[in-house]
């Protein structure tokens, strides 16, 4: 990622830890049935991100390409499964985030560079889109961690996972502003 050292530095802790956290969760059995994917696409996406982050200039984007496709390919695919009713929103999330990745590592390689900028432009118009929907989906995601009754336990977990969510939905945010 371009920019502010101690930017990338935070973003690539945060995701880091997320993923790392999320993979806890799957391990220790800590995730509520049916939730052990989201925690597996959660965990890919955090650890994923933070070394896009770290060695994203050092590999090829065709590779991150593929590695996030694959991600959203799966997320796609799991929210398409017969038993996926009640999750089906939030594993399409998932590949909205795959193939948010996967445009920006697209988007940090590509030919057309801002005069005056470190970082290509991209597609100003599906930059913007994502932007909006990261910025909303982080804000959703806040408002449910803090409600005035306490943290809002939906059919994916409590506090735990929310914040996870949030954390990402923040990262993917500020990734998608330095683009």
């Amino acid at each position: 990622m371009h920019g502010p050292v101690v930017l990338s530095v935070l973003l690539a802790l945060l995701t880091a830890a997320t993923g790392t956290l999320c993979l806890l969760r799957m391990r220790t059995g800590g995730a509520r049935h049916g939730s052990r994917g989201s925690d597996a696409a959660e965990a890919a996406m955090g650890l994923g991100t933070a070394a896009m982050i770290t060695l994203g200039d050092r590999l090829p984007a065709p590779l991150w390409v593929v590695l996030f496709g694959l991600l959203g390919a799966a997320s796609v695919a799991a929210a398409l499964a017969p038993g996926a009713v009640g999750r089906r929103a939030h594993r399409l999330h998932h590949a909205v985030g795959a193939a948010a990745m996967a445009y920006m590592a697209l988007a940090m390689r590509g030919p057309d560079r801002h005069p005056g900028m470190a970082m290509p432009m991209g597609l100003p118009l599906l930059t913007g889109l994502l932007l909006l929907y990261f910025g909303c989906y982080a804000l959703w995601s806040g408002s449910r961690l803090l409600t005035a009754g306490g943290p809002v336990a939906g059919p994916a977990g409590g506090p735990v996972p929310q914040a996870c969510r949030l954390a990402m939905g923040v990262g993917m945010f500020a990734m998608l502003l330095a683009l």
